[in-house]
């Protein structure tokens, strides 16, 4: 089981540990494929284009939104090529919001690596995010589907309005708990949503059904999402692959410290305060911090949070039949609790 600094063993018990491979090894050629069109529609006559791309693709993402659709298309019943061609189109969607947001964070640092920005420069990589947003879409035209398009406009606007809504609220210390959720489902939940919403209109399946995978997917999205905002405050810096309590020192209000400023706002506003302020965390304040969460129960009430969203997507998934796909997305929401990066 992966321990979680600062949150309690009770809600320790709630994860379990889950091997990510094993859960995708039904789909592991399919994920290959995924990576091999992802580099082919990224090949350019301008070199540094395919020379960033490789960067992108050996900086160890999990792939898991890709994945999803994979494995929610064969839960349909689908297994032709059109889920990879769509599975690649998620990626670039995907990436493409990777490297505008490391842009707009100021983030020196993705998964134990420098950022693209960092590396090439702002006005490179905000031209290389709209060059994935472009190939996105190139691609998806390949597959003369009008249904599919709109799914993916559904979910990409969504995404931006996310971004920009969360920059609006960056640094307010009043931010609700309804207007973090907001952030979240638009920012990770709908491409979530999307996702396996896709492999059930590639299955064919009935609207319902397409909906009930809707459901699985957006309610999968939200818990990671709270899972990645609180790893920012209990995960192994070195493990996570960029540094600890920096959603914080960006002026992002989370889960974790919305739920402590409610419940000890006299003795952890002024340290936040400080902490947006002055856009750094000093150790002296970084163990205070953590002390406070833990004391006030903010990181356990956060963490029950996505424990209960990764239960409602599970419950969404049992409406369907037994199945070794079924099985693997079933098993999905405990990885998601369970990580540490």
């Amino acid at each position: 089981m992966v321990r979680l600094t600062g949150v309690s063993e009770t809600v320790q018990k709630s994860s379990v540990p889950v091997d990510l491979a094993q859960l995708f090894e039904p789909i592991v050629p399919d994920l290959a494929r995924v990576e091999q069109e992802f580099a082919r529609q990224i090949d350019s006559q301008v070199e540094l284009i395919p020379r960033i791309g490789h960067y992108i693709q050996t900086s160890g993402g999990k792939r898991v939104r890709p994945a999803v659709l994979l494995m929610a298309a064969r839960l349909a019943g689908y297994s032709g090529d059109r889920a990879v061609t769509v599975a690649a189109v998620i990626e670039f969607i995907h990436t493409a919001t990777l490297v505008h947001d490391d842009i707009i964070d100021d983030a020196e640092v993705r998964r134990g690596r420098r950022a693209v920005h960092s590396e090439w420069g702002n006005d490179i990589t905000v031209l290389l995010g709209d060059y994935l947003y472009i190939k996105s879409i190139a691609l998806a035209v390949t597959q003369d589907s009008v249904e599919l398009i709109k799914i993916l406009c559904d979910i990409t606007l969504p995404m931006i309005e996310g971004e920009i809504y969360q920059l609006t609220m960056n640094g307010n210390l009043d931010m609700t708990e309804a207007e973090h959720f907001e952030i979240v489902r638009r920012k990770t939940a709908y491409l979530f949503g999307g996702c396996a919403r896709i492999g059930g209109v590639l299955g064919g399946l009935p609207a319902g059904d397409q909906e009930t995978l809707f459901e699985y997917g957006f309610n999968l999205g939200i818990a990671f999402q709270l899972t990645d905002d609180l790893l920012d405050f209990t995960a192994d810096e070195e493990v996570l692959g960029k540094p600890v309590g920096g959603d914080l020192r960006e002026g992002k209000i989370t889960l974790p410290i919305i739920y402590l400023l409610r419940r000890a706002g006299a003795r952890a506003r002024p340290l936040v305060e400080t902490v947006v302020r002055d856009r750094t965390l000093e150790p002296d304040a970084w163990r205070e911090l953590e002390h406070l969460l833990t004391e006030y129960g903010a990181t356990d009430a956060a963490y029950q949070q996505a424990v209960r969203y990764a239960e409602s997507a599970k419950r969404h998934l049992s409406l369907f039949p037994p199945s070794r796909e079924r099985d693997a997305l079933m098993a999905l929401p405990d990885y998601v609790l369970s990580r540490d990066r």
